[in-house]
């Protein structure tokens, strides 16, 4: 798996995109999803390039020995804590679980994979109460 820089639009887009990715799918609803919230914009990116970061995923996941689709979650526990850990800034961490669980509620349920993205989140950000608040 490539890695990207700390607090990076490119790193922070590659959660969203897991996120995305989590229930084996990309989902209609999901991308129109991303298109009005224009999380692009929000993460720092134009369109195209969040579009080639969830492209770049896909291709990790592919060419990766680890992806095995019956699995909840097409990465394991260590380089899903590894994504996670790219991200250090409070604010975009928020930011992002706030997206992801839009992300994840976008066809009316949340799938396990996509549940075990989000609790990553949570996990390792240490954002339990942010799970509690409305979003602003």
């Amino acid at each position: 798996m490539r890695t990207y820089p700390c607090d990076s639009p490119q790193a922070a887009a590659r959660i969203v995109a897991l996120t995305v990715l989590a229930d084996r799918e990309i989902g209609q609803d999901e991308l129109d999803l991303l298109d009005r919230l224009a999380v692009h914009e929000q993460l720092g990116l134009d369109r195209q390039h969040f579009h080639a970061v969830l492209d770049s995923l896909c291709e990790d996941l592919l060419s990766s020995e680890q992806l095995r689709w019956a699995d909840k979650c097409p990465v394991d526990d260590a380089t899903l804590a590894g994504f996670m850990g790219e991200i250090e800034d409070p604010s975009l961490r928020r930011r992002l679980l706030r997206v992801c669980i839009e992300v994840a509620e976008a066809d009316g349920q949340v799938d396990d994979g996509e549940s075990i993205v989000l609790t990553a989140a949570v996990a390792h950000w240490g954002l339990h109460r942010e799970m509690f608040r409305s979003p602003n």
